[in-house]
């Protein structure tokens, strides 16, 4: 009932364990709280938030008009409402080095597992789409030793994205990543590898965990699991395909609400009542108040 049992650090200590470990873990995108439940219920390993879809969410375009307030706003929303750890988009932490710091606390405060910086200039735009800068190594750097020195959770997953593999290509981009790992970063995320074999050679040149972004219509080709796994990811996400999902079916409900004036046709593609109330757990609440819980759902 209400929220997860399971403390952040609790979280924070499992998906530690698990990378060191060498699993491969997946991380769909939640965009809402009750996405990150279905994501918990149908067996994934963890829960992504992008800054894409919060910004989506907002009605705004992905190009860094999110405030830290808003996106640690909804991380806690999303992260409290799961078993599961978070991972959290936190673009270029919001500031300067003493911005990053407090950005990676305030995310530790709202309950998130781990948080990636990237280093793009800003105002950043999203990492699929051409025309990005990205500022110099030792910006770079910073904010990524920030990011570290501010964190009080040991735990908590600090993670580096580096966008400048379409600006300057693969082995500037490795130069990049080993140093923001000599920075202290405990995993990279490299944006926009053309394909499997920037993969494998990006994990072979680091000895932290690599995150793949498997992002539709964007630059990666789109990979299993398998195959990023034998490239060496051990961290795959896939950002915004759930809201492209429930917005293309909605837009098609519209549209068949607008020429048939019903949406009867449509029944069996919808989330059942008695589904929804199993997912927000309504026994549970009826438990602890039976006066909420008193009748039956046909199916």
């Amino acid at each position: 009932m209400l929220y997860a049992t399971t403390t952040a650090a609790e979280k924070r200590r499992a998906l530690r364990e698990r990378l060191a470990a060498g699993e491969l873990v997946r991380f769909p995108g939640a965009f809402n709280p009750l996405s990150a439940r279905l994501i918990e219920q149908k067996g994934f390993d963890g829960v992504y938030i992008s800054g894409a879809v919060l910004a989506a969410d907002l009605g705004l375009p992905d190009i860094g008009l999110t405030t830290l307030t808003e996106v640690a706003g909804r991380g806690q929303q999303i992260a409290r409402m799961t078993e599961l750890p978070a991972i959290i988009d936190a673009d270029t932490g919001f500031g300067e080095p003493m911005n990053v710091a407090r950005t990676i606390q305030t995310l530790e405060d709202a309950g998130i597992a781990g948080a990636h910086i990237e280093d793009q200039v800003n105002p950043k735009r999203c990492g699929h789409l051409d025309g990005k800068a990205v500022v110099d190594a030792d910006t770079a750097v910073k904010r990524i030793r920030a990011a570290v020195d501010g964190r009080r959770d040991p735990n908590f997953l600090v993670m580096a994205r580096t966008d400048i593999r379409a600006v300057a290509g693969l082995d500037a981009a490795i130069d990049r990543a080993k140093a923001l790992v000599d920075a202290g970063a405990d995993a990279v995320f490299p944006e926009a590898m053309r394909d499997l074999g920037e993969f494998e050679a990006m994990a072979s040149a680091l000895d932290v965990p690599i995150l793949a972004n498997m992002t539709e219509f964007g630059k990666s080709e789109l990979f299993t699991v398998d195959q990023l796994r034998s490239a060496g990811v051990q961290i795959v996400i896939w950002p915004v395909s759930l809201l492209r999902i429930a917005m293309g079916a909605a837009g098609r409900g519209l549209d068949t609400l607008t020429e048939d004036g019903h949406l009867t046709g449509l029944l069996d593609q919808m989330q059942h009542r008695a589904d929804l109330y199993d997912l927000i757990d309504y026994e549970g609440y009826n438990r602890f108040d039976t006066s909420v819980f008193d009748f039956t759902i046909d199916r």
